[in-house]
């Protein structure tokens, strides 16, 4: 069964899916295929292949938190935006980082969904 956020770290050939409540995550990796053709676009292929897997991991969870090189969150947004604009809602921040250890993503993470979760809130009258 899914958790309700996840962060997903995400380059051009890895990505790493840590889904987690207050006691436990749950990780999931994901790796690209490498084609070897000379077709042309095969790496554009791949591309859409890895980052369509990492859609395919992500669809079912509520919030995702998703980090990475600004190069690899811009290419995995517009593929998103493209191909799968259904999983665009459940984007719901965008992180530039480098390379962290899973407790420093999920920290990042349980951090970010704090301060998006009292945005959120109603402001109560005083």
């Amino acid at each position: 069964m899914p958790l309700y956020h996840a962060v997903a770290w995400v380059d051009h050939h890895a990505a790493q899916v840590l889904q987690f409540d207050a006691s436990q995550v749950l990780a999931q990796q994901v790796r690209e295929h490498v084609h070897c053709t000379r077709q042309h676009g095969s790496s554009v292929r791949s591309e859409h292949e890895f980052f369509g897997e990492v859609c395919d991991v992500i669809k079912d969870i509520t919030e995702v938190l998703v980090a990475g090189s600004r190069m690899a969150q811009a290419d995995f947004r517009h593929y998103v935006e493209k191909h799968r604009p259904e999983m665009a809602s459940r984007i719901v921040g965008w992180e530039t980082v480098g390379h962290m250890s899973t407790n420093e993503l999920v920290a990042m993470a349980r951090r970010y969904f704090s301060v998006h979760a009292f945005m959120a809130a109603p402001m109560k009258a005083g």
